[in-house]
């Protein structure tokens, strides 16, 4: 089965947290993300959290989000309320308060809404990058954060960047985590390692065509391409200078 990874929803009139043309072309459009919703419901699918979605029924697909931006709460939970989708959202602990993004009674308000809430680190580190300390902050800390909010167990992590590695991914299992979520396109069975779930991320260029396309696990590869040759670049390059050349090429 099929995790989908969102990040924010643009609302017409509202400015989105980033204007970078790397953070934007994460961005869906509410319409579009309605439509997307509309026909999973429309075509027999059911939209779940990332708990429900470790049973890999096949007529599912898990929804999340990243980051915890405002927009979760305002334009995703009333679409996905309206036709009884649930989801987890992945929040940035370090970001709750921020322009832009969930303060504390909004993410309280999403928990209370019966939305689960996911662990999307402290500050959008990039774990691979991190020492021991750096890790707990980012891991530990941040469970620590949000289950003082929300008074619920923190029990899925994804990851900031889609960056890891064995260290990080230690910690999470080790930590009382459930799962850990990755952004590397491939679909999950019960044969997956839940602590190396692949998500399919839904981008603002994604058409519904595509999004059909990837519910049923068809034309992956193309993305998987497209993230190979991106990890072949971190690793050349680091995580540092990689990111400010992709910057200056997409502003470009």
């Amino acid at each position: 089965m099929v995790f989908l990874m969102y990040h924010e929803i643009e609302s017409p009139g509202r400015p989105l947290c980033q204007g970078a043309p790397g953070y934007v072309r994460y961005v869906v459009r509410e319409k579009d993300f309605r439509a997307q919703m509309d026909h999973l419901k429309h075509n027999g699918w059911r939209g779940v959290e990332v708990g429900e979605a470790l049973k890999f029924d096949p007529s599912t697909a898990a929804l999340t989000f990243d980051d915890g931006c405002a927009t979760d709460l305002l334009v995703a939970a009333p679409i996905l309320r309206e036709i009884g989708f649930g989801a987890t959202f992945y929040i940035t602990a370090g970001f709750l308060g921020k322009p832009g993004y969930l303060t504390q009674a909004q993410l309280r308000e999403l928990s209370s809404l019966g939305f689960q809430i996911g662990c999307h680190s402290m500050t959008h580190a990039y774990l691979s990058d991190l020492d021991e300390a750096g890790l707990r902050r980012e891991i530990i800390d941040s469970k620590n954060q949000l289950e003082q909010l929300i008074g619920k167990p923190v029990e899925h992590f994804s990851c900031p960047g889609g960056r890891y590695n064995q260290r990080a991914i230690a910690m999470v299992r080790n930590e009382g985590y459930r799962t850990l979520a990755t952004s590397n396109s491939r679909t999950n069975s019960a044969d997956t390692d839940c602590f190396e779930l692949g998500r399919v991320p839904v981008m603002r260029e994604t058409t519904l065509r595509d999004f059909e396309s990837y519910c049923h696990g068809r034309g992956l590869w193309r993305l998987r391409i497209r993230e190979s040759l991106r990890h072949i670049g971190k690793r050349v390059l680091g995580n540092t200078l990689y990111d400010r050349l992709r910057a200056r090429t997409l502003h470009g």
